[in-house]
């Protein structure tokens, strides 16, 4: 393959090559929808199998029988993925398989390459299609409306197999990262498991335990951009935190509890529990989160982790309450292993090397996925063209 030049017309889609055509989806495939068959997932318990049961974002349930066997395109027809793309909301699928009604069900046309065509209904923003009021929607008679640009069929393949390229190696890269991760999980496991010489402390004992504050929302000079202000969206993704959604000003950050750096933030309401993250400089939090400033004797990273291997049984245990919480007082009480500083900073050493490789990784999705980005909103456009 390679680029080539070509000439644009002004279209009803914008500026688009002079040898491109515009249809709609309805012209682009056969909708299949009236073969679709929802299942309860009462009765889906009766009929388990090893065909795959298929809804809105992909395989929900496996079951003994199908209704399709072919290569197809399915489009989300319902769900919150129509407006946060959390998930693919146009994939392609193969084989014997069942689909609910929640995903619309396309047979391109023998003039459309089904890659190029699911990349394509991918690459779209339907968020002025969504017909929902409760829920988002895109019914079927505003699908069948959805213009489709339609190069030759030679260039969609090629278009196809670039995007395809891209989509190996970051599924390739994927599968790297579920690899270290698992090895850093069962690292976790072994380093942190007691010894005959380690000491059980509650976290009161290893450290000052406090809870965020809230500066009055209603004095707007509270807030700004100059300090961290924590909520549990900031937890969960880094493991040390220096920047969040919202930020305080030098008023606010006054009268707010201050967290010094290397304090460990533990969210401690809600069906977040658990969510933790690393002070890498001093800030302050809302209510919904519990911090540990660590003696000189701990090392917050180990305890990072420690207390991250059991999340998991804290999360558990407070959501056994009506309102899952865990209050300042039982955080304090919470006990954790813990060896000489020592060997703490031995194990947060392997365990940080571990994170910082698993941290490339990661960036190396991002640039994946941001290439692909780049290139789909060339190639599907026509601003770059391929040609056998």
């Amino acid at each position: 393959m390679e680029l080539t030049k070509t000439k644009y017309i002004q279209t009803e889609v914008g500026l688009t090559p002079e040898d491109w055509k515009i249809t709609t989806l309805g012209e682009s495939v056969l909708f299949l929808d009236n073969l679709r068959k929802p299942i309860k997932s009462s009765d889906r318990e009766k009929m388990k199998g090893i065909y795959p049961y298929y809804g809105a974002s992909g395989i929900i349930d496996y079951v003994n029988s199908y209704i399709f066997d072919d290569e197809l395109i399915l489009l989300g027809e319902d769900g919150e993925n129509i407006l946060s793309r959390n998930l693919p909301l146009a994939f392609i699928v193969k084989g014997k398989i069942w689909v609910n009604n929640h995903a619309h069900v396309l047979k391109p046309n023998d003039d459309f390459d089904i890659y190029y065509l699911s990349e394509f209904l991918e690459s779209l923003d339907y968020t002025l299609l969504n017909s929902g009021t409760a829920q988002p929607k895109l019914n079927q008679k505003t699908c069948r409306e959805i213009k489709i640009l339609k190069p030759p069929l030679p260039e969609q393949k090629a278009i196809a197999e670039v995007l395809s390229d891209v989509d190996w190696l970051i599924q390739v890269t994927e599968q790297k990262l579920a690899k270290k991760r698992a090895i850093k999980q069962g690292a976790m496991q072994k380093l942190l498991t007691p010894k005959e010489d380690w000491e059980v402390k509650k976290l009161g004992e290893v450290g000052e335990i406090a809870t965020g504050t809230t500066p009055p929302t209603r004095d707007l000079d509270n807030y700004g951009k100059d300090f961290c202000f924590v909520s549990p969206a900031d937890l969960g993704t880094a493991k040390y935190i220096s920047k969040t959604e919202k930020n305080l000003s030098i008023k606010g950050f006054n009268l707010s509890r201050k967290f010094p750096k290397n304090s460990i933030l533990f969210t401690c309401i809600g069906s977040t529990i658990g969510k933790m993250g690393i002070a890498s400089i001093e800030l302050t939090s809302n209510q919904q989160i519990n911090a540990i400033f660590p003696n000189e004797n701990y090392n917050s990273e180990y305890l990072y982790y420690q207390l991250s291997l059991i999340a998991k049984k804290i999360r558990m245990k407070a959501s056994e309450q009506a309102v899952p919480m865990i209050n300042k007082t039982e955080f304090a009480q919470i006990f954790i292993s813990i060896p000489k500083l020592k060997e703490q900073n031995r194990i947060a050493i392997i365990l940080s090397d571990m994170d910082k490789e698993i941290e490339l990784i990661e960036q190396q999705i991002a640039k994946y996925k941001t290439l692909k980005q780049g290139l789909m909103q060339e190639l599907l456009t026509g601003k770059t063209r391929l040609t056998v």
